[in-house]
């Protein structure tokens, strides 16, 4: 079992039954892993690539709530299995994704029977919450500007190649008010925009955007 899969607090016996009984996990880039109502198979344990999970409105505008990397644990993942309800969810791999999907039978069995298991996943789960709940605050208290200059000063130094669709996406609003808020920036000189590209060009004006100091 890769080490990006599970802790080296795993014992041995845990990982010979994760080993035998899990089923292999291979996902392409913009593959659709789960959508709202789907059943829960399984615990994903994820050995490389990335997914990022999404609430989708009625209209279809997708909301980011977290992102899935290797040695991550899928919060409504977790939740459905627990609670065996269907996802709420819809989750896209972001890149080739690879590793391990437990049975849900088998999920139950570990959590039940493998106190370090048991540990790991309630651990995961509990990072992921918190993350949620930074997310969650984010959204309601910081300002439009300030998640945008946030986000792009998170992907500098250099040209952010991304389209205002997955922005909008990423930072809980829709494209209208990014197309207006980076045209915005871009007058200001903060930024350069091209077509599925923008480029910071005054990294300490959008540093005062995101920390809110920028009229003081």
């Amino acid at each position: 079992m890769p080490d990006t899969a599970l802790p080296a607090t795993i014992d041995s016996a845990t990982r010979a039954r994760i080993a035998a009984g899990a089923l292999p996990l291979r996902a392409p880039a913009g593959a659709t892993l789960f959508r709202p109502g789907d059943p829960c198979r399984g615990f994903v344990l994820l050995r490389t690539g990335r997914a990022r999970v999404d609430l989708i409105a009625e209209d279809g505008h997708a909301l980011l709530l977290y992102r899935v990397e290797p040695g991550q644990a899928c919060a409504i993942t977790t939740s459905c299995l627990f609670a065996e309800e269907p996802y709420s969810a819809e989750a896209t791999a972001e890149a080739d994704c690879e590793g391990l999907l437990l049975p849900a039978a088998l999920f139950g069995a570990l959590v039940q029977d493998s106190a370090a298991f048991r540990t790991f996943v309630l651990a995961g789960f509990a990072a992921r919450l918190g993350a949620l709940m930074g997310r969650i605050e984010d959204l309601s208290f910081r300002s439009v500007d300030a998640r945008l200059a946030a986000y792009l000063l998170d992907r500098a130094p250099g040209t952010v190649a991304t389209t205002q669709q997955e922005i909008a996406a990423d930072i809980g609003t829709a494209r209208e008010v990014i197309s207006r808020r980076l045209a915005a920036f871009a007058k200001a000189g903060l930024v350069r925009t091209e077509r599925g590209a923008v480029t910071p060009l005054d990294p300490a004006g959008l540093l005062r955007i995101k920390d809110g100091t920028a009229g003081a």
